[in-house]
């Protein structure tokens, strides 16, 4: 059984991580700001829904790794958590974004939640990420890894669903409070660059 202190901060980063400013979540963003909520609920859905693909494929692949290979869960610990640092690094050189020239071209509700999709599935960086970002959260001990992962995957899909719901919904305050705090968006940033460095230490520091 995982332990509620590991669930704990498991939710608490993937809401702060969730709420840094990216690209997803400022496509929801502008989307629904430019376009409705309803456009940045179908959007939101999308990316959800592309988590699922990329939650399956690291379960199912890292739990082997945790199985059989010792060396390769070590070099699979340290590429996550170089990765992790260089998103630390990444975040705290970011600046802040002109939303109201991010908001692309105009999409019709029908394409909205298969641009989600494809926008997920397609970004290898979502993949490298939960790569980089579950495993550290799955312990042996506590039962299957593949399990754990999957129900850390679905904590993080539901996270997400209710954060960017959230941004959708009230995109237009949100657009116009980080439109004229460019100060905000760059707190946001350094927020998250903190959470991945630290991220980093903790998968750096796991043992199989």
């Amino acid at each position: 059984m995982i332990p509620v202190e590991t669930i704990t901060i498991f939710l608490g980063a993937s809401i702060a991580l969730s709420m840094a400013p990216g690209p997803d979540n400022i496509f929801v963003l502008t989307q629904s700001a430019l376009h409705g909520r309803a456009a940045g609920l179908l959007v939101t859905l999308g990316l959800c829904t592309g988590l699922l693909v990329h939650t399956a494929a690291v379960s199912l692949g890292v739990a082997a790794i945790f199985q059989t290979s010792a060396l390769a869960f070590t070099l699979l610990k340290l590429a996550g958590a170089a990765y992790l640092l260089h998103l630390a690094f990444q975040a705290f050189r970011a600046t802040s974004t002109d939303l109201a020239n991010v908001g692309g071209k105009t999409l019709n509700r029908g394409k909205l939640y298969s641009r989600g999709i494809i926008m997920n599935i397609t970004n290898p960086k979502v993949a490298v990420f939960f790569l980089a970002f579950l495993p550290q959260f799955a312990d042996p001990s506590a039962g299957a890894v593949s399990f754990q992962m999957m129900i850390f995957g679905g904590m993080f899909i539901v996270t997400t669903l209710f954060v960017f719901g959230g941004i959708a919904w009230f995109s237009a305050y949100l657009g116009q409070w980080l439109q004229r705090s460019k100060t905000a968006q760059v707190i946001m940033n350094r927020v998250a660059g903190t959470i991945f460095g630290c991220l980093a230490i903790r998968l750096a520091v796991t043992e199989r």
